[in-house]
């Protein structure tokens, strides 16, 4: 198939185009940047340029849409641009293009309502509750995408959780970041029992879901490893692995909620340049349960994850030794 990625200049995206060139695809891409994966054709531009997408979705057979606004402050009409109004761009091309497979990278925060979840399905998305513009929008847009599936252009969604590894500027680098400054808490002693992806397998999975695409149309799933630990250990392990100290202290989660309130209201006034180091959303992803039942997903798409959690954390152990060598 030829197929178009976009958002293929960040972590998770380029490990999927290599997913997909393995799978035998001839793969273009769409993002700002160059993807830096040789094999792919690179067209650089925004989901929010109509023509720019038109011509980048031209003859192609299918899409996996990874570009998306991903924070956890900024400009809400940003947000808006290019989670839902870059989404429904995209569609209406794709639809015009003649595209048979639609996938569409989406995340668990779009049904989350701030309460623990264990052993949790992919409940339908939910804008109103959902929490923060980034988790707000990109449940609209997956509602979008849903609603545009039919024979003619099958559509699924994919919600990888936590996705982690070497090389990865997010997750694992801001846990890196902060735990050798020293300013990493634990929120509750870091007992909240959650599930994260190593990047390879929320790639698998994702190629996976274009794969399956007609037999799994109009459907959501939330991608994981389906190995919970509890956030401390999750923590101290990709500390070890990259030769930091694991945090130490604990933070009351109540106490480290006001103080998110607090820095969203500082940020919408004077952002910094960085994320702001706490949110009342991240408050609560450190400090309350977040693991997914994944029978339906490995049932459904007739896929397995290849690498374990401990094996991952070997790879990034090997990635960072390599680094400082």
């Amino acid at each position: 198939m030829i197929v178009l990625a976009t958002g293929t200049s960040g972590f998770l995206g380029r490990t999927v185009v290599v997913e997909l060139i393995a799978a035998g695809h001839e793969v273009r891409t769409l993002q700002r940047r160059p993807s830096g994966v040789a094999g792919a054709r690179d067209i650089l531009g925004s989901v929010t340029d109509a023509a720019t997408v038109a011509e980048a979705v031209a003859g192609a057979d299918a899409v996996v849409h990874l570009a998306a606004k991903v924070s956890l402050a900024g400009d809400k009409r940003e947000f808006r641009a290019v989670n839902v109004d870059g989404t429904r761009t995209l569609l209406d091309a794709a639809a015009h293009a003649g595209v048979t497979r639609f996938v569409h990278v989406s995340s668990p925060s779009v049904a989350h309502a701030g309460s623990a979840l264990s052993g949790a399905g992919a409940d339908p998305a939910d804008p109103v509750n959902a929490r923060g513009e980034y988790a707000r929008t990109k449940a609209e847009a997956e509602l979008i995408a849903l609603a545009r599936d039919e024979a003619a252009m099958r559509v699924v969604a994919i919600r990888p959780h936590l996705v982690w590894g070497p090389g990865d500027p997010q997750l694992t680098e801001r846990i890196v970041a902060r735990a050798r400054r020293g300013t990493l808490p634990l929120l509750n002693g870091g007992t909240a029992l959650i599930d994260a992806t190593y990047v390879d397998n929320a790639a698998s999975g994702i190629v996976a879901a274009l794969h399956r695409a007609d037999a799994v149309g109009g459907r959501a799933y939330v991608l994981t490893n389906g190995e919970p630990r509890p956030v401390g250990d999750l923590m101290a392990g990709i500390c070890r692995a990259a030769g930091v100290p694991a945090p130490r202290f604990s933070v009351p989660a109540a106490v480290a909620r006001a103080a998110g309130a607090a820095i969203e209201k500082l940020w919408e006034v004077r952002p910094g340049a960085d994320e702001p180091p706490m949110t009342r959303f991240l408050a609560e992803q450190l400090s309350t349960a977040h693991w997914f039942d994944q029978t339906e997903i490995r049932r459904d798409l007739q896929w397995d994850p290849a690498v374990t959690l401990d094996e991952g954390l070997e790879r990034l152990a090997r990635h960072y030794a390599h680094t400082r060598a």
